[in-house]
């Protein structure tokens, strides 16, 4: 096949006499002359050597997975796709175009850009991308670099993900859910059968390798050097500095008055380190002496949106970049102008305790190969520096060899939900490269039950079916249905947008005059009117950036809800649920708002047992106060704690706190909630009161059904839904 292929672009080129200019073979216009710029910088690049055997392999490949190998730095997730592409288009595309998930939509985003760039073509039309809330794609589309969660959920979808000639599973060493579960699906699916037929690619750095070799029986590896660069030699800080954040900015700040050359990537733990970084840096920016030239600070984190292109544009001859990130650079692909790098070798990560229903936010050590990954980032001659916040010992006894897998880490509701849809009766049986606990298995499919997402024998009811059509939590899209039967669906859009996106508040009011206006758009019912009404006045407010930053609220977290409201509509619209008109802040939309809340939301229900604010869980025993953000904790004068409420996260990190909490009737929870979820709650006063009133509301004795429905919260063996 390959001898009959047309000769890869990058070939190409202007004849002597600049006649006859050479065509791109994707869209049949000349190569510009950037591309020829561009060109030379890729075939600088370590990957490059390697692009003969890759293609090769690509084609001979008897299981059809090719899985490459590579350092970061190398070039591997820019150049990889675009040789699929190459080999597609020699195929003639019979088996469909080129997918390439990526763990973040940001690096998706950015990686698209780079592509597109370097492969002289218009994003959006030979190259694009799908993310959340945006899908920069169209018919003429050949290679598409995808957030894996979307492309899950297309696997998954009856919508299906569309043919693909060759789909390329970037950084699976990041370990992310979709990825792992993506890969388990492929190798379920039989690939190999056909020599002619779809390729996979899965690409990692070396310390995955023997895994991912293990995992697909040892198919043909490609593996990428850098070279002679082997990255700087890293410095440690012995001991470690307890402001992670201070250190960073002292570092930073000697490595620009030191006049190194290059621009500077730091890693912190989380995404508030990010911006008091940030903030920090560009206040010592304004004090440096007229003898130090300025730099630039420039964040890198989820909430950025498309702002993130700041970050990835090439900059020649502008001032050094400081680019203050987190475990979100892990997965993103190099900065040819970082030349330094000071890494604080923790990360802040939400972990999910299915026992409790609960996440916490833990502070840990980042991996070995993570550390590795990081020290590599640095480029160019003079070799950079690697600063590690951290002493030696710390790396050799404390960091783990890879990164936990987040299957392991995560709520797995949806993605037993997105696993029943593809007819995996027992999600247990899926291939995993780690198999989550089974405890946490057990929770999903418990909780996916008493959605009444499963129908008697443990598949997918018709109400699952549309709740796996919907991208959001169970629980959610459950309330979201329910609001079709309660007539306020308009509200119920509004508040999964924002309860979906980011949060819109960006952290406590810096002044009295920003706290006044924050306290304006406060609403008596709750956190979750209140969403809405932030929403509404967001709107009203013509959308106005001016208008959030005044108030504490983040513009582009707002904007991503105004999105997703539409795509949400959209959706709805397009699977013929029923809609209903806007009734905010009438008394009836008040208790069918509730009614909604309390159809998905039934499993996260706490009642005040002292009037003190002191929360007890019904689903199990843990004690929570409501979070200091909470409307109710900031009204003034400060009133009594609502008796019952229901609350959208619960963190055993900060201080056992609900967060997002509204006051609802327990009435409705008895109305709502299903009988046998309520008479199987662990012991409690609560649970005696809700008996009772379910007593005196039906007139049925508590504990009257039948043993088969006992699904005990406290004992997960008795699930019988397995």
């Amino acid at each position: 096949m390959a001898s009959d292929a047309p000769g890869p672009p990058e070939e190409s080129g202007p004849s002597s006499d600049g006649s006859d200019l050479a065509v791109n073979p994707y869209d049949g216009l000349p190569f510009s002359s950037r591309y020829y710029t561009l060109l030379a910088q890729r075939r600088a690049l370590p990957v490059w050597a390697a692009r003969f055997s890759f293609l090769e392999q690509l084609e001979s490949s008897p299981s059809g997975v090719v899985l490459v190998s590579g350092e970061p730095g190398c070039g591997k997730s820019t150049q990889i796709p675009q040789w699929c592409a190459e080999f597609a288009l020699a195929r003639g595309f019979q088996y469909g175009r080129v997918t390439v998930s990526q763990p973040q939509p940001l690096a998706a985003l950015s990686l698209a850009l780079r592509v597109a760039d370097e492969m002289d073509l218009s994003l959006g039309h030979e190259v694009g991308y799908s993310i959340p809330l945006e899908d920069c794609t169209g018919p003429d589309t050949l290679l598409r670099f995808c957030w894996d969660k979307l492309l899950l959920q297309e696997a998954a979808s009856a919508r299906g993900a569309g043919a693909w000639g060759v789909l390329v599973l970037d950084e699976a060493q990041e370990r992310s859910v979709a990825s792992d579960v993506l890969q388990g699906l492929l190798r379920d699916a039989g690939l190999g059968n056909d020599l002619e037929g779809p390729r996979v690619v899965v690409v990692t750095d070396p310390a995955f390798e023997s895994k991912l070799c293990a995992f697909w029986g040892n198919p043909p590896v490609i593996r990428v050097a850098l070279g002679h660069e082997e990255g700087p030699i890293p410095v440690y800080k012995d001991p470690a500095p307890t402001d992670v954040v201070g250190a960073a900015c002292q570092a930073v700040l000697e490595l620009h008055q030191g006049g190194a050359p290059g621009d500077v990537l730091v890693y912190l733990p989380s995404e508030e380190d990010i911006l008091r970084c940030c903030e920090r840096l560009q206040k010592e920016a304004e004090h440096l002496g007229p003898q130090v030239t300025p730099f630039q600070v420039l964040p890198l984190h989820p909430g950025l949106g498309r702002a993130v292109q700041a970050v990835y544009e090439d900059v020649e001859g502008g001032p050094r970049r400081i680019v203050v990130t987190h475990w979100l650079a892990n997965s993103s692909f190099s900065l040819p102008s970082i030349h330094h790098v000071v890494d604080s070798g923790l990360e802040l990560r939400n972990v999910y305790n299915p026992q409790i229903r609960a996440e916490s936010q833990v502070m840990r050590p980042i991996s070995k190969s993570q550390a590795e990954a990081r020290r590599l980032r640095t480029k160019g001659s003079p070799l950079g520096s690697c600063l590690r916040l951290y002493p030696k010992s710390f790396l050799e006894l404390r960091t783990p060899l890879l990164p936990p897998p987040r299957i392991c880490e995560e709520n797995l509701s949806r993605l037993v939900l997105l696993l029943k849809r593809r007819d995996i009766a027992e999600p247990g049986e899926c291939h995993f490269l780690d198999r989550p606990a089974p405890e946490a298995l057990m929770q999903a499919l418990e909780d996916l039950d008493y959605l009444a997402a499963l129908d008697d024998d443990g598949d997918l009811s018709d109400l699952g079916v549309i709740l796996s059509e919907l991208p959001l939590p169970p629980e959610l899209a459950k309330a979201l249905l329910a609001a079709c039967e309660f007539d306020c669906v308009d509200e119920m859009l509004t508040l999964a947008a924002m309860l979906t996106t980011a949060p819109g508040f960006e952290g406590p009011p810096l002044c009295a005059e920003e706290a006044a206006r924050r306290r304006a758009l406060e609403h008596p019912d709750g956190d979750h009117s209140t969403l809405i009404q932030v929403y509404e006045a967001f709107i009203q407010s013509g959308e106005d950036e001016n208008w959030c930053r005044a108030r504490g609220l983040s513009w582009a977290a707002l904007c991503q809800a105004r999105a997703l409201r539409g795509e949400l509509l959209e959706l709805m619209r397009r699977i013929e649920l029923p809609l209903s008109p806007p009734a905010f802040g009438s008394e009836q939309n008040r208790k069918n708002l509730q009614r909604a809340l309390v159809s998905g939301y039934f499993l996260k229900v706490a009642r005040d047992t002292d009037g003190a604010g002191n929360y007890l869980l019904l689903t199990h025993k843990h004690v929570a106060q409501l979070s200091p953000s909470c409307c109710y904790r900031s009204r003034r004068p400060p009133a009594q704690p609502p008796p019952w409420v229901i609350y959208h996260n619960f963190s055993i990190s900060q201080d056992n706190c609900l967060s997002i909490v509204s006051e609802i009737e327990p009435h409705m929870l008895v109305e709502l909630a299903p009988s046998y979820f309520l008479s199987n709650l662990p012991p409690s006063e609560s649970r005696d009161l809700l008996n009772q009133l379910r007593e005196e509301m039906t007139g049925v004795p508590s504990g009257s059904e039948p043993p088969s429905q006992d699904l005990s919260l406290d004992d997960k063996d008795a699930c019988a839904l397995q």
